[in-house]
């Protein structure tokens, strides 16, 4: 594998703008051979790379405990940390999507009408810009693959080790066969972080896709010049009716929380929306006591001494953490109008047993995907492999298969 520190930084360590030009125009050349092999070539690459990653699970993991030793010594915030500590199981998970992506066939046709056609076409080369989540890094290099893209990946200091071993293994991989191993790309650590905004300002990306804390994801999509696909973490809305099940909402507030590590679609703001009985309410709240904190406007604290007042900007801002706030509105379009102007518009909920809520619901509410009486619990490894995703988007949802193509048109005679 070709030195990514030696390519592309000078001898005082600033970011050589030529050489960088050089990483990605090789990724750029890699990428469009990449596109022109069949699906065969491409799962029989996928099934090494799973292997790869079991037989050199160890050396994932021994890089990994020294980026956690820095990073305590550094005093990485938690949150942070947890994102980065892998687990055996985490990195068997991250191989077996390899394994499940390797297993699918041609993707899909997107349709047509009469003399066109319209398949998906890989977007060419896409960054994912991150920070911690080094197995995400391997998820994004099995996605792109599939999908024909190449792939560059600026991974953040907390992670630089166990980046760049997953990276090498990977790399390696790709090198036993007759793929191109310049498809994947790892920038390395000792780059400043105005490299971050030099990258995402490279006329060879066709895609970026920020992941990590809010503050990342909105400084990349300020500095890129490039196509951003921002995804998030956490703070999704709940609206709960009075008709609703308390076992339904109990189920699907809790289940929201779990992740193995980021509940990416966690419901940390919960809009009551019409007249509850206190005791149904004080109900709620010891069931979720036990598990969550909770929290709420200074009127509904007021009238419940288990909740504690939810300061004005923690409603606009994920706590990567188990808290839920609650807050009391007269009508469920009430609620769907601050969920609509305060949400993130990437997954909304309802609870309610009425028919005529999950119409006004469903006509009214912004999400990509609305879930109805179920939990919004994210998978990044579902049940069905082409479902496998990196995280959510209010642009489109799941950021997976379909999202590094773009339907291409082929138009023949009539």
């Amino acid at each position: 594998m070709q030195n990514p520190q030696a390519a592309a930084t000078s001898v005082d360590g600033t970011v050589d703008s030529d050489r960088l030009a050089t990483v990605l125009y090789q990724t750029r050349s890699a990428a469009r051979v990449l596109s022109l092999t069949s699906a065969v070539q491409r799962n029989q690459v996928l099934q090494a790379m799973g292997e790869a990653i079991l037989s050199h699970r160890d050396q994932i993991l021994e890089a990994n405990t020294l980026d956690l030793e820095i990073s305590r010594e550094m005093a990485v915030p938690e949150t942070v940390t947890d994102w980065l500590k892998l687990t055996p199981e985490r990195i068997d998970r991250a191989a077996q999507i390899f394994h499940r992506l390797g297993e699918l066939g041609d993707l899909p046709s997107l349709g047509g009408a009469n003399a066109v056609a319209v398949r998906p076409r890989p977007v060419g080369v896409v960054a994912l810009v991150y920070e911690s989540f080094p197995d995400l890094a391997a998820i994004a290099a099995g996605l792109c693959l599939r999908t024909g893209n190449g792939l560059i990946l600026k991974g953040g200091s907390e992670s630089s080790q166990t980046n760049q071993t997953l990276v090498t293994v990977l790399h390696d991989a790709i090198a036993t066969t007759d793929l191109p191993p310049d498809s994947l790309q790892l920038i390395p650590q000792d780059w400043n972080e105005v490299t971050r905004a030099v990258l995402v300002q490279q006329p060879a990306l066709d895609l970026v896709i920020p992941y990590g804390r809010p503050k990342l994801v909105r400084q990349v999509v300020e500095q890129a010049t490039v196509p951003v696909l921002p995804t998030y973490i956490g703070n999704c809305c709940l609206c709960v009716c009075p008709s609703a099940a308390m076992d339904t909402v109990v189920q699907v507030i809790l289940d929201s929380h779990r992740g193995d590590p980021d509940a990416v679609n966690r419901i940390e703001t919960v809009i009551l929306a019409g007249e509850f009985e206190p005791v149904w309410l004080s109900q709620l709240w010891q069931r979720l006591a036990s598990v969550l904190m909770l929290k709420g406007t200074p009127s509904l604290v007021r009238l419940f001494n288990e909740l504690t007042v939810a300061d004005e900007d923690e409603w606009a801002c994920p706590s990567f953490s188990t808290t839920v706030a609650f807050r009391l509105t007269a009508t469920l379009s009430a609620a769907l109008d601050w969920m609509n102007q305060q949400g993130d518009h990437r997954a909304a909920s309802l609870c309610t047993n009425l028919q005529t809520d999950v119409q006004q619901f469903v006509a009214t509410a912004r999400g990509t995907v609305l879930y109805i009486n179920s939990s919004p619990r994210f998978y990044r490894n579902p049940s069905a492999a082409a479902d496998i995703a990196l995280g959510m988007s209010a642009q489109i949802g799941p950021v997976g298969l379909s999202a590094l193509t773009y339907p291409q048109q082929v138009v023949y005679p009539h």
